[in-house]
């Protein structure tokens, strides 16, 4: 089947992930879009450090907490959790025709738009006089925030010192902090002295002040005519399905939660009406939900409300919400087994826990179909393994069992960390085979993050490679091993042990991966690119197609970029890979 054939389980839209690291903001995640399809496996593949986990993690809102998400979408396409009912008794009809009421009251000051940007664009202009401009704000901001970085760091390098035999060193690092300490005071004074000009100025200008009062008065009472005029029929028609979809968006919470995402809601939407957006578009809707969700209204009944959520797992916020995702939606495999069983809890009662949380049914009930998915996962004897405890175990069996648990909700989305790399060669080959045949039967799309292109032949469809928190090679398995592009993609394949002649030196990639601090200018892979390209060192390299399926990021496929051929060790690598991996089957099946 064809990509375009298949449903979009899962729409990743120009993501970009921060964090909060020793007072400095790192970005690990650069803008990635990528859609996953249904059913379908997908690798991610990098060094470490690229932004491989960290990528995966926010589909299941487990990052770190210095960790979140500054931009973008990530759009979950779940028919059954998407799908919303909400009953309306008497009390709800109520709540219901109090949101349509205040959204009528609010709606005349849409015919004040046009005036009110105008009293916004007058009041920015005196505050831009009074202050300073935002090049200059900015460029305090970098003075202080630099002092800011080099005080914390010296704080750190003295908590290293031993207090007995270190004192010089302790008092030296202390006299540093205070001299820190002195410059970030003086670049504050300084920029508060700069404002205190600027208003100073201001408030001498007598025809400057006067001006304004005057301009600002003839406004004021333009704007109060405007807003005078009565809502319209369309207007009215509009905010009842606007309040119901208002309603539906929030009736899954308790009745605290939903007044207080109600009130914020109609105080968003009030703002959206002052400065004139048009609050029945959808995409303006959705913008304004955010953090609750959009749902769409389909159909209504006397006592019911049905909709359909826009379910994006970039905003959600919500632990409820985050409770219906993680574990029954999408779950997650990890790296180390021992680290993902608890050890003093048995293995029968770490399974049936989470099928009673997700699936409301009884502990018998539970018991029968966690032993019916540990026979599946391969573990003998499951009846009387029930109770053991994780040591009892070994790693490959442990692994069985952290799969089960992921699949015992029936997920839409498997993200396997890396779970065979703490194996052996021979039980990593089980286990990828156990994956590969548990999908047939459960039909969830894996999401497999690893370093080692070998794992990627035997489990993947599609591949997409990470460096620097960007993508920069997706296609096939086919196009990435056999038909590279990106010299990273290049370099990484090239590190394969396998294809290694004898008596040779293992191909290492030189250079460190880019600091993620700073803003990468150009080509973040450019510094250990051994065919770099002045334009590299210049400007970002746009996603260059060069298939229906495969799309690289590099300069290299400019048409005006030289032609350069691919390192000599992976030219003509088919045959290779096909007795290595022995994928012929994959081939033929593509």
């Amino acid at each position: 089947m064809k990509m375009e054939d298949k449903k979009v389980l899962l729409s990743v839209k120009d993501l970009e992930v921060k964090f909060r690291v020793r007072g400095r903001i790192l970005t690990a995640i650069r803008g990635i879009s990528l859609d996953i399809y249904e059913n379908e496996s997908i690798a991610i593949v990098g060094e470490s450090g690229s932004g491989k986990s960290v990528f995966t993690k926010t589909f299941a809102g487990m990052l770190d907490a210095n960790g979140f998400i500054s931009k973008g979408d990530i759009l979950f396409n779940d028919d059954e959790l998407s799908n919303t009912i909400v009953t309306l008794n008497a009390a709800g009809k109520r709540e219901l025709n109090g949101i349509i009421d205040k959204l009528n009251a609010f709606s005349s000051l849409e015919f004040g738009a046009d005036t009110y940007k105008e009293i916004l664009e007058l009041e920015s202009e005196k505050r831009s006089k009074e202050t300073l401009s935002d090049e200059k704000d900015l460029e305090f901001k970098k003075k202080s925030d630099e002092l800011k970085f080099k005080r914390t760091e010296e704080f750190n390098l003295k908590q290293t010192f031993d207090s007995k035999k270190e004192k010089d060193k302790i008092k030296a690092s202390e006299k540093k902090i205070k001299e820190y300490d002195k410059k970030i005071k003086a670049v504050e004074k300084e920029r508060e002295d700069l404002i205190k000009q600027h208003k100073d100025a201001v408030a001498a200008d007598i025809t400057y002040l006067n001006d304004y009062e005057k301009r600002m008065n003839a406004l004021k009472a333009k704007y109060k005519s405007d807003i005078s005029k009565p809502v319209t029929m369309e207007q009215i028609e509009r905010n009842s399905v606007l309040g119901k979809e208002i309603y539906l968006s929030v009736g899954r919470f308790s009745y605290r939660k939903r007044v207080k995402y109600v009130n914020k809601l109609l105080k968003d939407f009030k703002q959206a009406l002052k400065m004139g957006e048009d609050i029945g578009n959808e995409k303006v809707k959705i913008k304004i939900f955010d953090n609750v969700m959009y749902c769409k209204l389909i159909d209504e009944a006397e006592t019911k409300l049905h909709g359909r959520i826009y379910i994006n797992l970039a905003r959600v916020t919500d632990p409820a919400d985050w409770g219906q995702t993680r574990g029954k939606k999408i779950a997650t495999v990890f790296q180390d087994p021992m680290t993902s069983l608890n050890p003093i809890i048995t293995i029968g009662k770490q399974i049936t826990s989470i099928i009673m949380k997700h699936q409301n049914c009884s502990e018998v009930e539970a018991r029968a179909r966690a032993i019916e998915i540990m026979k599946k996962v391969g573990i003998p004897n499951a009846e009387k393994r029930f109770d053991d405890y994780p040591f009892q175990y070994s790693g490959g069996m442990r692994q069985r069992i952290v799969i089960a648990i992921a699949l015992s909700c029936q997920p839409k989305i498997l993200i396997c960390d890396e779970p065979t790399t703490a194996l052996d060669v021979t039980i990593q080959a089980q286990i990828l085979q156990l994956l590969k045949d548990l999908q047939k039967e459960y039909n969830y799309t894996i999401v497999f993050i690893t370093h080692d292109l070998g794992v990627v032949a035997n489990i993947a469809d599609r591949v997409a490679v990470i460096y620097g928190g960007q993508i920069v090679e997706l296609g096939t398995v086919e196009d990435v091993f056999y038909d590279s592009r990106h010299p990273y993609t290049w370099a990484l394949l090239s590190s394969l042990p396998q294809l290694a002649q004898r008596d040779t030196e293992l191909y290492s990639i030189t250079g460190t991966p880019p600091s993620l601090y700073n803003k990468i200018k150009g080509d973040a892979f450019a510094p250990r690119n051994p065919y770099c390209l002045k334009i590299d060192t210049i400007e970002e390299p746009p996603m260059f197609k060069v298939s229906d399926t495969h799309y690289a990021k590099t300069w290299l496929l400019d048409p005006r970029a030289p032609k350069i051929e691919k390192p000599e060790i992976i030219r003509n690598i088919h045959e290779k890979f096909l007795k290595i991996y022995d994928i012929t089957e994959v081939s033929e099946n593509a």
